[in-house]
């Protein structure tokens, strides 16, 4: 029965595009967007705080992701969703130039968020239906490495891409505006491309009125049964507090490694900063993340919860030195941040794997997407009061700080429950 959801078309022709499609925008709303605006002067304060908001849509998506099944097929979502994001970004790169670039621009990234964050609720959902089951486990490795490769583009070369134009021009404004009118373009390819080549699996159709009768209903049991959960309490507070100090670093250390000497960071250009964040680090970020999943396979969850917490955490300390050392080697710097991302990689395999146990029951799908709601608001929420601390405290002793925000997730991590076999691979 499965096999009826294939298509004649080839998922190569769309999968790894639908997935670079999913990844670009996330990677430049989120950790794109701070650079541009750290070229353009704006204070550390203001950037974190305003882009903090701009993971609000990916809070609020498992309360959005009802409405795209029901209205519309998940395939319009996914064009109308790209058309939408390349009109954005255009909107960007035409307001940079304008005296009220930061106030225009944040509009439109949040335009851009939502958006995006649309169009991996659609994707996601057209992926299952328009593929076999035995097509679905071939390219899930697929669309997890062009997601990851979009990463790499945004943070990495559309980065250095912007150094080079500022080195040529000696403008961030010209640099920037002429990024994101590339990017317009892409997404603009990525929509009529997905419009002509994307298949219409039989699946892919808007809820009925019946659907729609019952959607109140249906939605609110789902979410009392998520809140009946036993320990219910410590489960989110586990969401919101096991990344608690590296919601607060993952700004701040941006800033750092871009901020002059004098005012205490590492002085990166546009391209170094490309180079070692959005190669070397993301690069680090995968190892640790597929190193993760194969020892969880091989002992489980339980046995690795606590070398991957200390793996997660103690890493950030790397930052504690290069604040005080603040070297000029570039390699140096490169170490120390491939050591904090493989850590980050490692360590967020537990983090991932126990919203899957969470989310085990009857509305499996629906409580995983409220714990990835929750893993939002846990990054939001001590993300936006970072830079003003960092202000307040300089980067050594920010980084300090870190070290002892991580010790809440410690602290919770003893009281959640764990069954000791699972994620242990079995035949």
């Amino acid at each position: 029965m499965a096999e009826t959801k294939s298509s004649s078309r080839s998922p190569w022709f769309w999968v790894p595009t639908l997935y670079l499609a999913e990844g670009l925008p996330y990677a430049l709303v989120i950790n794109v967007a701070v650079v541009l605006y750290k070229n353009l002067d704006v204070s550390n304060a203001d950037i974190a705080f305003y882009t903090g908001w701009l993971y609000l849509p990916w809070v609020i998506k498992p309360f959005w992701s009802p409405v795209v099944d029901l209205l519309g097929t998940r395939r319009l979502w996914i064009w109308a969703a790209q058309l939408l994001l390349g009109a954005a970004f255009a909107g960007v790169a035409l307001t940079i130039p304008t005296p009220h670039f930061f106030q225009l621009t944040l509009a439109l990234f949040w335009l851009a968020a939502f958006s995006s964050a649309t169009h991996d609720i659609a994707a996601d959902g057209f992926y299952i239906l328009a593929n076999s089951e035995r097509q679905q486990a071939v390219f899930s490795g697929v669309r997890n490495t062009f997601y990851r490769l979009a990463m790499i583009g945004a943070q990495g070369q559309l980065v250095v891409l912007a150094g080079k134009i500022h080195e040529r021009t000696g403008s961030f404004t010209t640099a920037w505006t002429l990024v994101f009118a590339l990017v317009a373009g892409i997404f603009l390819l990525f929509s009529l491309y997905h419009r002509g080549v994307l298949p219409r699996p039989a699946g892919d159709a808007a809820g009925g009125a019946a659907t729609r009768e019952k959607f109140a209903e249906n939605f609110a049991g789902t979410f009392a049964a998520f809140f009946r959960k036993p320990q219910i309490g410590t489960l989110i507070a586990f969401l919101l507090l096991y990344r608690f100090g590296e919601a607060q670093l993952l700004t701040v250390a941006k800033f750092f490694l871009l901020d002059p000497r004098d005012r205490g960071g590492l002085a990166l250009s546009d391209n170094q900063y490309g180079w070692i964040y959005g190669h070397i680090g993301v690069g680090a970020l995968l190892v640790g993340g597929l190193l993760g999943g194969y020892v969880v396979s091989r002992q489980g969850l339980k046995f690795w919860l606590w070398p991957m917490l200390l793996t997660i955490h103690l890493p950030d300390a790397v930052f504690i030195w290069l604040a005080y050392a603040q070297p000029e080697s570039l390699m140096a710097v490169g170490a120390g941040v491939a050591v904090e991302q493989f850590g980050y990689g490692f360590g967020f395999t537990a983090f991932m794997l126990y919203m899957i146990y969470i989310a085990r029951g009857e509305h499996a799908t629906a409580h995983y997407a409220i714990c990835t709601g929750f893993m939002a608001l846990g990054m939001m929420l001590p993300g936006m009061w970072s830079g003003w601390l960092q202000q307040h405290l300089g980067y050594p002793h920010f980084f300090i700080w870190v070290i002892l925000a991580t010790i809440p997730s410690f602290m919770v991590a003893q009281l959640i429950p764990l069954d000791s076999n699972f994620g242990k691979k079995t035949n």
